[in-house]
């Protein structure tokens, strides 16, 4: 067995910021040193750390997994650094943690600026010296741990703030690979797309996989992917399967998951008027005439009815409760500022 097996993650991509990210990956791997994986959430950031460790030295160790944000705070420290018997209520015997598991090969801590500060200050010992005590023991446990973590937090930003360690942060970046976002390799949609759908329709038990229509593929070119690689395999693999015919290129593309016209109005919360210095600043021209008061408020009122009809769908029951008002009191209101419909001259659903 060798790292050029099937363990080695699949990447796929020819634009030249993915390239250049996969030369370095290249030139870093082979080095015994902590490397610190920065991207937007669905880049591929584990896929990466899996791709430091397959082509290092350690290959043919564990690479062991941990994600920061997944675990309740008190939780993470016994998860990296286990824990011996009687530790605390419920630890009924010893415990081995990620590091000793990943002793030999490599530890992804995804999310690692989600660490407390206490862990970071455990971490950056191990970093340093290769050792740590269980908690709840004293004996010194050594390990032979590469560290890779993974965030998508600005990690200066946090150390400046005091959030995150300056000394741990100057260890973990003996180099910081960047993963760009799908929206800086847009030649690489029409790739990933094609891979993904014929994964899907390998899975959909499907004999062949004819790629998409122009339009479908003009539209997966000009979606901005905020979710990444991670949404472009969703919104394929959704195309796929709901595709009406599996000898046919896909025609039809679905971004949004939830869109329907049956979809729940968003929860109801009474309206918080901003002030005027939130609307406009401190040196905004100011009325230099006389002001009709009582105009200003209601033109205000009818704005703030009519937006909030238009948010329920003229709802009038929902619209009253999203204001803060009874039913009767939004009824007022809407007739006071013609905004009652001719038809409903009695009360109703609507």
């Amino acid at each position: 067995m060798s790292p050029e097996t099937s363990d080695l993650p699949p990447l796929i991509g020819q634009a030249r910021s993915f390239l250049d990210l996969m030369d370095a990956v290249s030139r870093v791997a082979p080095l015994d040193r902590p490397v610190l994986v920065i991207g937007e959430r669905g880049t591929g950031k584990e896929l990466i750390a899996a791709r430091l460790h397959f082509l290092s030295a350690r290959w043919d160790r564990p690479l062991i997994k941990l994600n920061a944000a997944a675990l309740p705070e008190p939780l993470i420290e016994s998860e990296l650094f286990g824990h011996e018997a009687g530790a605390f209520t419920g630890a009924v015997r010893r415990r081995a943690g990620r590091f000793e598991l990943a002793n030999g090969g490599s530890l992804f801590l995804d999310e690692i600026a989600n660490t407390p500060l206490a862990v970071q200050e455990r971490l950056l010992r191990v970093v340093e010296y290769g050792s740590f005590e269980r908690l709840g023991g004293s004996a010194t446990v050594e390990v032979d741990v590469r560290l890779i973590g993974a965030t998508n937090v600005d990690l200066p930003g946090e150390a400046a703030t005091g959030r995150f360690r300056d000394d741990l942060l100057d260890r973990l970046a003996f180099d910081v690979l960047t993963v760009p976002p799908l929206r800086a390799r847009q030649e690489d949609v029409p790739l990933l797309a094609e891979h993904f759908g014929r994964a899907m329709a390998l899975e959909l038990g499907w004999t062949s996989f004819s790629g998409f229509t122009r339009d479908a593929l003009a539209a997966l070119l000009a979606w901005p992917w905020p979710g990444n690689v991670r949404e472009l395999k969703n919104v394929v693999e959704r195309a796929v399967y709901r595709a009406p015919s599996p000898g046919r290129a896909i025609a039809v593309i679905s971004f949004d998951p939830f869109a329907s016209p049956y979809r729940p109005a968003p929860a109801s919360r009474p309206v918080v008027a901003e002030p005027a210095s939130a609307k406009a600043p401190a040196d905004a021209a100011k009325p230099i005439g006389p002001v009709d008061f009582r105009a200003a408020v209601a033109a205000y009122e009818r704005d703030l009815l009519e937006q909030a009809l238009d948010r329920h769908r003229h709802h009038q029951r929902a619209t009253a409760a999203y204001l803060g008002l009874s039913y009767d009191q939004l009824r007022h209101q809407l007739r006071k500022h013609g905004l009652l419909p001719a038809a409903a001259v009695t009360p109703g659903a609507r």
